[in-house]
Protein backbone atom coordinates (compact mmCIF):
# COMPACT_ATOMS: atom_id res chain seq x y z
CA UNK A 1 0.00 0.00 0.00
CA UNK A 2 1.35 3.42 -1.01
CA UNK A 3 0.12 6.49 0.86
CA UNK A 4 0.52 10.08 -0.29
CA UNK A 5 -0.33 13.13 1.80
CA UNK A 6 -2.14 15.84 -0.13
CA UNK A 7 -3.65 19.22 0.68
CA UNK A 8 -7.18 20.13 -0.30
CA UNK A 9 -8.77 23.48 -1.10
CA UNK A 10 -12.23 22.43 0.10
CA UNK A 11 -13.67 19.47 1.99
CA UNK A 12 -17.45 19.85 2.06
CA UNK A 13 -19.14 18.58 -1.09
CA UNK A 14 -22.29 20.68 -1.20
CA UNK A 15 -25.46 19.52 -2.93
CA UNK A 16 -28.05 21.53 -4.84
CA UNK A 17 -30.81 19.76 -2.93
CA UNK A 18 -31.26 17.26 -0.14
CA UNK A 19 -30.13 13.78 -1.20
CA UNK A 20 -33.15 11.60 -0.44
CA UNK A 21 -31.05 8.42 -0.27
CA UNK A 22 -29.13 9.72 2.77
CA UNK A 23 -31.19 12.80 3.80
CA UNK A 24 -27.93 14.70 3.43
CA UNK A 25 -27.24 18.33 2.59
CA UNK A 26 -23.54 17.77 1.93
CA UNK A 27 -20.79 15.19 2.20
CA UNK A 28 -17.04 14.80 2.24
CA UNK A 29 -14.14 12.56 1.25
CA UNK A 30 -11.28 12.60 3.74
CA UNK A 31 -9.31 10.00 1.81
CA UNK A 32 -9.01 9.13 -1.87
CA UNK A 33 -8.88 5.46 -2.75
CA UNK A 34 -9.97 2.70 -0.41
CA UNK A 35 -8.06 -0.16 1.17
CA UNK A 36 -11.27 -2.22 1.34
CA UNK A 37 -10.77 -2.81 -2.39
CA UNK A 38 -14.29 -4.08 -3.12
CA UNK A 39 -14.33 -5.55 -6.61
CA UNK A 40 -17.52 -3.78 -7.67
CA UNK A 41 -16.70 -0.30 -6.34
CA UNK A 42 -17.37 2.33 -8.99
CA UNK A 43 -14.90 4.65 -7.26
CA UNK A 44 -12.44 2.87 -9.50
CA UNK A 45 -14.04 4.40 -12.61
CA UNK A 46 -12.09 7.07 -14.48
CA UNK A 47 -14.69 9.78 -13.85
CA UNK A 48 -13.66 10.01 -10.18
CA UNK A 49 -10.03 10.69 -11.07
CA UNK A 50 -8.52 8.58 -8.32
CA UNK A 51 -4.90 8.21 -9.36
CA UNK A 52 -2.93 4.97 -9.25
CA UNK A 53 -4.33 1.56 -8.33
CA UNK A 54 -7.57 2.15 -6.45
CA UNK A 55 -7.15 -0.30 -3.56
CA UNK A 56 -3.40 0.19 -3.11
CA UNK A 57 -2.49 3.81 -3.91
CA UNK A 58 -4.21 5.97 -1.30
CA UNK A 59 -4.23 9.69 -0.57
CA UNK A 60 -4.90 11.52 2.69
CA UNK A 61 -6.16 15.10 2.89
CA UNK A 62 -3.91 16.09 5.75
CA UNK A 63 -5.34 19.62 6.08
CA UNK A 64 -8.94 18.38 6.11
CA UNK A 65 -9.75 19.35 9.69
CA UNK A 66 -8.49 22.93 9.42
CA UNK A 67 -10.49 23.52 6.24
CA UNK A 68 -13.61 21.75 7.48
CA UNK A 69 -13.54 23.73 10.71
CA UNK A 70 -13.74 26.94 8.68
CA UNK A 71 -16.43 25.53 6.37
CA UNK A 72 -18.66 24.45 9.25
CA UNK A 73 -18.21 27.44 11.55
CA UNK A 74 -21.49 29.42 11.41
CA UNK A 75 -19.63 32.61 12.33
CA UNK A 76 -17.70 32.41 9.04
CA UNK A 77 -20.70 31.68 6.80
CA UNK A 78 -22.85 34.29 5.10
CA UNK A 79 -25.44 31.63 4.35
CA UNK A 80 -25.98 28.68 6.70
CA UNK A 81 -25.90 25.12 5.41
CA UNK A 82 -29.32 23.72 4.50
CA UNK A 83 -30.87 21.72 7.30
CA UNK A 84 -30.03 18.07 6.71
CA UNK A 85 -27.56 15.37 7.69
CA UNK A 86 -23.88 15.84 6.92
CA UNK A 87 -22.90 12.64 5.15
CA UNK A 88 -19.64 10.93 6.14
CA UNK A 89 -18.87 8.24 3.61
CA UNK A 90 -18.74 8.06 -0.14
CA UNK A 91 -17.98 6.23 -3.33
CA UNK A 92 -14.22 6.77 -3.42
CA UNK A 93 -13.30 5.99 0.17
CA UNK A 94 -14.44 4.65 3.51
CA UNK A 95 -13.81 7.11 6.33
CA UNK A 96 -12.99 4.21 8.67
CA UNK A 97 -10.57 2.38 6.41
CA UNK A 98 -7.25 1.37 8.07
CA UNK A 99 -5.57 4.73 7.32
CA UNK A 100 -7.89 6.27 9.90
CA UNK A 101 -5.97 4.50 12.67
CA UNK A 102 -2.94 6.65 11.85
CA UNK A 103 -4.46 9.96 10.73
CA UNK A 104 -7.53 10.12 12.99
CA UNK A 105 -9.35 12.46 10.59
CA UNK A 106 -12.79 10.90 11.05
CA UNK A 107 -12.70 11.18 14.82
CA UNK A 108 -11.78 14.87 14.55
CA UNK A 109 -14.61 15.41 12.06
CA UNK A 110 -17.00 13.97 14.63
CA UNK A 111 -15.67 16.44 17.18
CA UNK A 112 -16.50 19.27 14.77
CA UNK A 113 -19.99 17.83 14.16
CA UNK A 114 -20.63 17.85 17.89
CA UNK A 115 -19.10 21.30 18.40
CA UNK A 116 -21.28 22.95 15.76
CA UNK A 117 -24.39 20.82 16.30
CA UNK A 118 -24.77 19.27 12.85
CA UNK A 119 -26.74 16.01 12.31
CA UNK A 120 -24.52 13.21 11.03
CA UNK A 121 -25.08 10.18 8.80
CA UNK A 122 -22.18 7.73 8.64
CA UNK A 123 -21.92 5.03 5.95
CA UNK A 124 -19.11 2.52 6.37
CA UNK A 125 -18.14 -1.10 5.97
CA UNK A 126 -15.73 -0.99 8.89
CA UNK A 127 -16.22 -2.25 12.43
CA UNK A 128 -13.79 0.50 13.52
CA UNK A 129 -16.78 2.82 13.82
CA UNK A 130 -17.22 1.34 17.31
CA UNK A 131 -14.11 3.25 18.38
CA UNK A 132 -16.15 6.45 18.23
CA UNK A 133 -19.44 5.14 19.59
CA UNK A 134 -19.43 7.40 22.68
CA UNK A 135 -18.95 10.53 20.58
CA UNK A 136 -21.55 9.40 18.01
CA UNK A 137 -24.01 8.89 20.84
CA UNK A 138 -23.34 12.42 22.09
CA UNK A 139 -23.93 13.78 18.57
CA UNK A 140 -27.17 11.81 18.36
CA UNK A 141 -28.45 13.26 21.62
CA UNK A 142 -27.51 16.78 20.58
CA UNK A 143 -28.45 16.92 16.90
CA UNK A 144 -29.19 13.39 15.59
CA UNK A 145 -27.04 10.66 14.06
CA UNK A 146 -27.52 7.60 11.87
CA UNK A 147 -24.96 4.85 11.34
CA UNK A 148 -25.37 2.72 8.21
CA UNK A 149 -23.33 -0.08 6.71
CA UNK A 150 -23.29 -1.36 3.14
CA UNK A 151 -23.56 -5.01 2.14
CA UNK A 152 -23.73 -7.05 -1.05
CA UNK A 153 -24.99 -10.04 0.94
CA UNK A 154 -24.38 -11.73 4.29
CA UNK A 155 -22.55 -14.67 2.73
CA UNK A 156 -19.06 -14.98 4.27
CA UNK A 157 -17.42 -16.74 1.30
CA UNK A 158 -18.71 -14.26 -1.26
CA UNK A 159 -17.68 -11.35 0.94
CA UNK A 160 -14.12 -12.62 1.26
CA UNK A 161 -13.83 -12.87 -2.52
CA UNK A 162 -15.46 -9.61 -3.64
CA UNK A 163 -14.75 -7.46 -0.55
CA UNK A 164 -11.27 -8.61 0.53
CA UNK A 165 -10.44 -5.72 2.86
CA UNK A 166 -13.75 -5.63 4.70
CA UNK A 167 -14.92 -7.13 7.98
CA UNK A 168 -17.22 -10.12 7.57
CA UNK A 169 -20.96 -9.48 7.21
CA UNK A 170 -21.72 -11.04 10.57
CA UNK A 171 -19.16 -8.81 12.27
CA UNK A 172 -20.72 -5.75 10.63
CA UNK A 173 -24.20 -6.81 11.69
CA UNK A 174 -22.99 -7.32 15.25
CA UNK A 175 -21.55 -3.80 15.28
CA UNK A 176 -24.83 -2.37 14.01
CA UNK A 177 -26.74 -4.26 16.68
CA UNK A 178 -24.45 -2.85 19.37
CA UNK A 179 -24.88 0.67 18.01
CA UNK A 180 -28.67 0.20 18.02
CA UNK A 181 -28.46 -0.83 21.67
CA UNK A 182 -27.12 2.67 22.36
CA UNK A 183 -30.30 4.19 20.91
CA UNK A 184 -28.71 5.28 17.62
CA UNK A 185 -30.69 4.51 14.42
CA UNK A 186 -29.01 2.06 12.04
CA UNK A 187 -29.44 1.33 8.35
CA UNK A 188 -28.42 -1.28 5.81
CA UNK A 189 -27.48 -0.24 2.28
CA UNK A 190 -27.99 -3.52 0.44
CA UNK A 191 -26.19 -2.24 -2.59
CA UNK A 192 -24.93 -3.28 -4.82
CA UNK A 193 -26.25 -6.81 -5.00
CA UNK A 194 -24.01 -8.60 -7.49
CA UNK A 195 -25.82 -9.99 -10.55
CA UNK A 196 -25.99 -13.79 -10.69
CA UNK A 197 -24.10 -13.96 -7.37
CA UNK A 198 -26.01 -12.22 -4.57
CA UNK A 199 -29.22 -11.23 -6.36
CA UNK A 200 -31.14 -14.50 -5.93
CA UNK A 201 -34.34 -14.70 -3.85
CA UNK A 202 -32.65 -17.05 -1.38
CA UNK A 203 -29.65 -14.75 -0.92
CA UNK A 204 -31.71 -11.55 -0.59
CA UNK A 205 -34.13 -13.18 1.85
CA UNK A 206 -31.22 -14.42 3.95
CA UNK A 207 -29.78 -10.89 4.07
CA UNK A 208 -33.11 -9.30 5.02
CA UNK A 209 -33.59 -11.91 7.75
CA UNK A 210 -30.22 -10.96 9.21
CA UNK A 211 -31.10 -7.27 8.95
CA UNK A 212 -34.33 -7.81 10.85
CA UNK A 213 -32.51 -9.73 13.59
CA UNK A 214 -29.98 -6.90 13.96
CA UNK A 215 -32.79 -4.36 14.52
CA UNK A 216 -32.18 -2.44 11.29
CA UNK A 217 -34.35 0.69 10.95
CA UNK A 218 -34.35 0.68 7.13
CA UNK A 219 -32.86 -1.11 4.13
CA UNK A 220 -31.86 0.81 1.00
CA UNK A 221 -31.66 -1.54 -1.98
CA UNK A 222 -29.92 -1.19 -5.31
CA UNK A 223 -28.39 -3.06 -8.22
CA UNK A 224 -24.85 -2.80 -9.48
CA UNK A 225 -23.47 -0.37 -12.05
CA UNK A 226 -20.47 -1.36 -14.13
CA UNK A 227 -18.75 1.39 -16.08
CA UNK A 228 -16.51 0.53 -19.00
CA UNK A 229 -12.83 1.04 -18.31
CA UNK A 230 -10.98 0.41 -15.06
CA UNK A 231 -14.05 -0.55 -13.03
CA UNK A 232 -15.27 -3.17 -15.47
CA UNK A 233 -11.80 -4.54 -16.20
CA UNK A 234 -11.02 -5.04 -12.52
CA UNK A 235 -14.43 -6.50 -11.66
CA UNK A 236 -14.31 -9.00 -14.53
CA UNK A 237 -10.86 -10.15 -13.41
CA UNK A 238 -12.21 -10.88 -9.92
CA UNK A 239 -15.38 -12.44 -11.34
CA UNK A 240 -13.39 -14.87 -13.48
CA UNK A 241 -11.58 -16.08 -10.38
CA UNK A 242 -14.95 -16.67 -8.69
CA UNK A 243 -16.81 -18.27 -11.61
CA UNK A 244 -15.51 -17.82 -15.17
CA UNK A 245 -18.85 -18.97 -16.57
CA UNK A 246 -20.59 -15.79 -15.41
CA UNK A 247 -18.69 -13.34 -17.62
CA UNK A 248 -20.91 -13.93 -20.64
CA UNK A 249 -24.06 -13.23 -18.60
CA UNK A 250 -22.58 -9.88 -17.52
CA UNK A 251 -21.86 -9.05 -21.17
CA UNK A 252 -25.55 -9.55 -21.92
CA UNK A 253 -26.90 -7.18 -19.26
CA UNK A 254 -24.08 -4.58 -19.22
CA UNK A 255 -23.90 -3.13 -22.71
CA UNK A 256 -21.66 -0.09 -22.18
CA UNK A 257 -24.34 2.38 -21.10
CA UNK A 258 -22.83 5.75 -20.17
CA UNK A 259 -23.57 5.49 -16.45
CA UNK A 260 -22.76 1.80 -16.23
CA UNK A 261 -26.34 0.71 -15.74
CA UNK A 262 -27.55 -2.74 -16.69
CA UNK A 263 -30.42 -3.18 -19.14
CA UNK A 264 -33.80 -2.12 -17.80
CA UNK A 265 -35.28 -5.63 -17.86
CA UNK A 266 -32.65 -6.82 -15.39
CA UNK A 267 -33.41 -4.07 -12.85
CA UNK A 268 -37.16 -4.65 -13.26
CA UNK A 269 -36.69 -8.33 -12.44
CA UNK A 270 -34.33 -7.52 -9.57
CA UNK A 271 -36.84 -5.12 -8.03
CA UNK A 272 -39.55 -7.76 -8.24
CA UNK A 273 -37.33 -10.21 -6.40
CA UNK A 274 -36.54 -7.70 -3.66
CA UNK A 275 -40.18 -6.63 -3.20
CA UNK A 276 -41.30 -10.27 -2.96
CA UNK A 277 -38.61 -11.05 -0.38
CA UNK A 278 -39.35 -7.96 1.69
CA UNK A 279 -43.04 -8.86 2.00
CA UNK A 280 -41.95 -11.32 4.68
CA UNK A 281 -39.94 -8.72 6.58
CA UNK A 282 -41.69 -5.36 5.97
CA UNK A 283 -38.48 -3.40 6.40
CA UNK A 284 -38.75 0.28 5.38
CA UNK A 285 -37.07 0.72 2.00
CA UNK A 286 -36.31 4.39 2.58
CA UNK A 287 -35.18 6.32 5.67
CA UNK A 288 -38.32 6.69 7.82
CA UNK A 289 -39.68 10.22 8.32
CA UNK A 290 -39.25 10.00 12.09
CA UNK A 291 -35.49 10.22 11.49
CA UNK A 292 -35.69 13.55 9.67
CA UNK A 293 -38.97 15.18 10.76
CA UNK A 294 -37.18 17.53 13.16
CA UNK A 295 -34.26 18.19 10.82
CA UNK A 296 -35.56 19.19 7.39
CA UNK A 297 -37.46 22.40 6.70
CA UNK A 298 -40.93 22.11 5.20
CA UNK A 299 -39.89 22.55 1.56
CA UNK A 300 -37.20 19.89 1.73
CA UNK A 301 -39.43 17.56 3.72
CA UNK A 302 -42.10 17.77 1.02
CA UNK A 303 -39.59 17.07 -1.77
CA UNK A 304 -37.95 14.15 0.07
CA UNK A 305 -41.26 12.52 0.96
CA UNK A 306 -42.52 12.79 -2.61
CA UNK A 307 -39.24 11.34 -3.90
CA UNK A 308 -39.62 8.45 -1.46
CA UNK A 309 -43.17 7.78 -2.64
CA UNK A 310 -41.93 7.93 -6.22
CA UNK A 311 -39.17 5.42 -5.48
CA UNK A 312 -41.54 2.94 -3.83
CA UNK A 313 -44.00 3.21 -6.70
CA UNK A 314 -41.28 2.49 -9.25
CA UNK A 315 -39.78 -0.28 -7.10
CA UNK A 316 -43.18 -1.99 -7.30
CA UNK A 317 -43.49 -1.36 -11.03
CA UNK A 318 -46.28 1.19 -10.65
CA UNK A 319 -46.61 4.41 -12.63
CA UNK A 320 -45.71 7.49 -10.65
CA UNK A 321 -46.28 11.24 -11.05
CA UNK A 322 -44.55 11.89 -7.73
CA UNK A 323 -40.97 12.25 -8.99
CA UNK A 324 -41.87 15.01 -11.44
CA UNK A 325 -43.92 16.79 -8.79
CA UNK A 326 -40.94 16.62 -6.42
CA UNK A 327 -38.70 18.06 -9.13
CA UNK A 328 -41.07 20.98 -9.76
CA UNK A 329 -41.55 21.71 -6.07
CA UNK A 330 -37.78 21.68 -5.53
CA UNK A 331 -37.60 24.71 -7.84
CA UNK A 332 -39.94 26.73 -5.59
CA UNK A 333 -38.03 29.34 -3.58
CA UNK A 334 -40.91 30.57 -1.40
CA UNK A 335 -41.88 28.67 1.76
CA UNK A 336 -44.52 26.15 0.67
CA UNK A 337 -46.50 26.93 3.82
CA UNK A 338 -47.19 30.36 2.35
CA UNK A 339 -48.39 28.78 -0.91
CA UNK A 340 -50.91 26.42 0.66
CA UNK A 341 -53.74 27.68 -1.58
CA UNK A 342 -51.63 27.91 -4.75
CA UNK A 343 -50.20 24.40 -4.93
CA UNK A 344 -52.41 23.35 -7.83
CA UNK A 345 -50.93 26.13 -9.95
CA UNK A 346 -47.52 24.39 -9.88
CA UNK A 347 -46.94 22.21 -12.94
CA UNK A 348 -47.07 18.52 -11.98
CA UNK A 349 -49.06 19.06 -8.79
CA UNK A 350 -52.56 17.66 -9.23
CA UNK A 351 -55.34 17.25 -6.70
CA UNK A 352 -53.96 14.08 -5.06
CA UNK A 353 -50.41 15.42 -4.73
CA UNK A 354 -51.62 18.81 -3.53
CA UNK A 355 -53.53 17.03 -0.77
CA UNK A 356 -50.41 15.11 0.27
CA UNK A 357 -48.27 18.26 0.22
CA UNK A 358 -50.89 20.07 2.30
CA UNK A 359 -50.84 17.27 4.85
CA UNK A 360 -47.05 17.49 5.13
CA UNK A 361 -47.23 21.28 5.52
CA UNK A 362 -49.95 21.04 8.19
CA UNK A 363 -48.78 18.01 10.18
CA UNK A 364 -45.16 17.29 9.16
CA UNK A 365 -46.20 13.75 8.25
CA UNK A 366 -47.62 11.78 5.33
CA UNK A 367 -49.95 8.87 6.01
CA UNK A 368 -49.60 7.51 2.48
CA UNK A 369 -45.80 7.34 2.72
CA UNK A 370 -46.00 5.71 6.15
CA UNK A 371 -48.36 3.09 4.75
CA UNK A 372 -46.03 2.38 1.84
CA UNK A 373 -43.04 2.04 4.17
CA UNK A 374 -44.92 -0.50 6.28
CA UNK A 375 -45.49 -2.61 3.19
Amino acid sequence: MAVSEITAKTILRKQKRIDSWFISCCGMNLYRGCHHNCAYCDGRAEKYRVEGEFGKDLSVKVNAIDILGRELDPARKRKPLPRGYVFLGGGINDSYQPLEQKYNLTFRVLQLMYKYGYPLHILTKSTSVLRDIDLIEEIHHRSSAIVSMSFSSVDERICRHFEPGVASPLERLDVLYRIRQRGIPIGMYLMPVIPFVTDTPKMIDRTLTAARQAGIDFVIFGGMTLKDGRQREYFVKVLREYDPGLEHQFDIIYTGERWGRAIGQYYEHLNQVFVACNRRHNLPVRIPPRLYNDILDVNNKVVVMLEHIDYIHKLNGWTSPYGYAAYRLAQVKEPLGEMRDKLRSINGVGKRIASIVGEIIDTGSCRYLERLLRG
